[in-house]
């Protein structure tokens, strides 16, 4: 272990506090250097494997500034997990790669006025009957019968859809990233196999790392935002952590088998085949762009679905309605997705394709991007700690702009994998030490809670730390979880 680490310090340089460069001459033919943001620990527990993955898509054409990675980084699938890179519109490259399976993972946090107080005594009911009315786990079916319209609606107009159907308010999608979804998704260039495993997954949970938790407010870090933001001490918030279900891995297993063969046709030398790209306006680029976009909208009505569940879950407890007991959306953000965005290049606006794998979008205060009630203070950014760990709201800072593509980290980042997870620990053992925490767990199975202890994540305040002291996102609040439902 101790050879590891000196290895990973020779393969970086300290350019400042929390900021290393993966030098240009790291492996051949790289066009611009790696930037990774970690602590000084945090650096100690990177795999070799993930600054060779950053230091890979440094060589993708059109690539502007650097290839980065947030502090949560760790291996992925040809893009390190955390990775954040930008290409030029007609020199660049799209690459599922710089997505992931998972299109539009995602976040987002429900308020409510009721208080700690107001919510332990009814935890376990409350954590039953969330389990209950959302279905979770692998392969889990949802309550939701979709017809074919009813899924293209979805693929298309995303949390629009879903409110439009009688799943929301209004409010819910001025509250989201994007508004709850994005223009120019196309389902022509979804398979009718993408289509039959979206179908009836629309409105579930899913397994892995997905939950839906029940929180609260326990430390405010930053009162002027989190006031604006109507967070308060002691109040109780739901946060929602999932994404596009089997639609979205189907899409983008499709699209990887004609981009590898894609790299071929157009002559790009990559060095990793998990880098399988195309030309940004090629037509296999775009055909994967525009079926990534519908499993992004997919994603956004499928936590709406959610959401509402969630809200009828908790006036079945509570006996109270839902405007009553203030169960307004904060927010929600993509973590798993590819975007054109503006942005500043060498001293001039340039639109470039930003991928954020594993990393949240930040935009600062004024960003036009940023609800017209976050713009003054910067846009929410959520970020999940482990089952049983801190989770934290942050605000997009001034510096994200310039450091990250106006990106952030996504949440812990794991340090063990799933197989090592469950022969590590006990799901039994872990659930009966979190309520003894006072957290109430509910899973489908012992090993899904294995799988996702507090032990296989780095620490959620020290990733979140590296962010806030480089100036890419500020900390404006930390929520603690009672009841967890996990697939």
């Amino acid at each position: 272990m101790e050879g590891e680490h000196r290895d990973i310090r020779c393969m970086v340089r300290k350019l400042s506090d929390n900021n290393w460069e993966i030098p240009k001459g790291h492996i051949p033919n790289m066009r611009v250097p790696g930037r990774l943001f970690v602590s000084e620990s945090l650096l100690d527990g990177i795999e070799p494997g993930t600054i060779d993955q950053i230091a890979n898509v440094a060589t993708l054409p059109g690539i502007q500034k650097y290839s980065m990675a947030m502090p949560d980084a760790h291996l992925g699938y040809g893009f390190a997990i955390g990775g954040v890179a930008a290409f030029d519109t007609e020199e660049g490259i799209i690459s599922p790669g710089g997505v992931g399976f998972d299109i539009n993972c995602g976040v987002r946090l429900i308020r409510t006025n009721l208080r700690k107080e107001d919510v332990v005594p009814e935890i376990k009911r409350l954590t039953d009957e969330l389990f209950t009315n959302v279905p979770a786990g692998v392969g889990s079916k949802s309550r939701f019968r979709a017809s074919d319209q009813e899924l293209d609606g979805a693929f298309l107009e995303g949390a629009k859809w879903a409110v439009d159907a009688g799943y929301g308010v209004e409010a819910d999608v001025e509250h989201c990233e994007g508004n709850g979804y994005l223009e120019g998704a196309d389902t022509a260039h979804v398979s009718t196999k993408a289509r039959k495993r979206g179908k009836p997954q629309l409105g579930t949970l899913g397994s892995g790392n997905h939950f839906l938790e029940v929180q609260y407010v326990d430390e405010i870090y930053d009162r002027e935002v989190a006031s604006a933001f109507g967070l308060e001490e002691g109040q109780v918030t739901v946060m929602i952590h999932c994404g596009s279900r089997g639609a979205g891995h189907q899409i983008c297993t499709d699209h990887l088998k004609e981009l590898s063969q894609a790299v071929k046709k157009y002559g790009i030398e990559i060095p990793d085949k998990q880098l399988a790209c195309a030309p940004a306006q090629s037509r296999e680029a775009q055909n994967y762009f525009k079926a990534m976009l519908c499993a992004a909208n997919y994603a956004w009505a499928n936590r709406q679905m959610i959401t509402h569940w969630t809200r009828e879950s908790f006036e079945k407890v509570f006996g109270r309605d839902v405007d009553d007991m203030g169960m307004s959306l904060l927010y929600d953000v993509a973590h798993n997705v590819a975007k054109l965005e503006d942005h500043n290049i060498e001293g001039r606006k340039k639109e470039v394709y930003v991928h954020r794998k594993g990393a949240t979008r930040a935009f600062p205060a004024g960003h036009p991007e940023v609800p017209a009630a976050y713009r003054d203070v910067g846009q929410p950014v959520l970020i999940p700690g482990s089952m049983g760990t801190p989770s934290f709201i942050l605000c997009g800072a001034k510096d994200s702009m310039d450091v990250s593509f106006g990106s952030a980290c996504h949440g812990a980042g794991r340090v063990m994998s799933r197989a090592h997870a469950k022969k590590e620990f006990h799901g039994q053992s872990v659930k009966e030490n979190l309520e003894a925490h006072g957290i109430t767990v509910r899973a489908t199975h012992p090993s899904v809670i294995a799988e996702e202890a507090p032990g296989v994540y780095k620490s959620s305040s020290e990733v979140v730390n590296v962010v806030h002291e480089l100036g890419i996102a500020r900390k404006v609040a930390r929520v603690i979880p009672l009841g967890v439902a996990k697939g």
